[in-house]
């Protein structure tokens, strides 16, 4: 099998949306009742959501592919993270989601991807937030340097969850 990492465009938002939400239910669906799970699919990865993110030139989104299959994808932008440093020109790591199957150093590839991606233009300080109990993805970004410095609610239809938002510094 082939695993290739490649940029999503505008022509893949249905694929994104049909990925993002296979991946997210993966992780994460057994933790909401259906209507909660549901409400937040039919928003966070709405088609036109997606094509309007692959269309900013402000944000990246990389398909992780098996075979020319989608089966992770990780997204940067502009930090929109809800913490009282954050300055404009500061990156974010959005989303980085691997199905189970394919999982096993592949999330390190579109990581690396991702971070290269939000240097290009010199070094940043870098966010991502994190659910306060995935302790596997906590462990993941501390080896790329990401520190706890706040919290914030993650709302998943009726049910806020607790999010660690986490800090890179600026590195030379």
């Amino acid at each position: 099998m082939s695993l290739a990492i490649r940029r999503a465009t505008v022509e893949d938002a249905a694929t994104l949306s049909s990925l993002a939400t296979a991946t997210f239910v993966e992780t994460f669906g057994h933790l909401y009742e259906r209507e909660d799970l549901q409400a937040f699919l039919d928003d966070a990865y709405a088609v036109e959501k997606q094509a309007t993110i692959l269309a900013h030139p402000d944000y990246a989104v990389w398909f992780l592919e098996a075979d020319g299959r989608p089966v992770g994808h990780c997204a940067a932008g502009p930090c929109g993270l809800p913490h009282d440093d954050v300055r404009p020109g500061d990156g974010e790591i959005k989303r980085l989601y691997v199905l189970r199957e394919f999982q096993g150093g592949q999330g390190s590839r579109l990581m690396d991807t991702a971070m290269a991606w939000l240097q290009q233009a010199g070094p940043r300080t870098l966010w991502v937030g994190v659910w306060s109990e995935n302790l596997g993805a906590q462990r993941f970004y501390q080896r790329y340097g990401f520190a706890q410095v706040g919290t914030y609610g993650f709302p998943v239809g009726r049910v806020v969850d607790l999010e660690f938002i986490l800090r890179r510094d600026r590195q030379r």
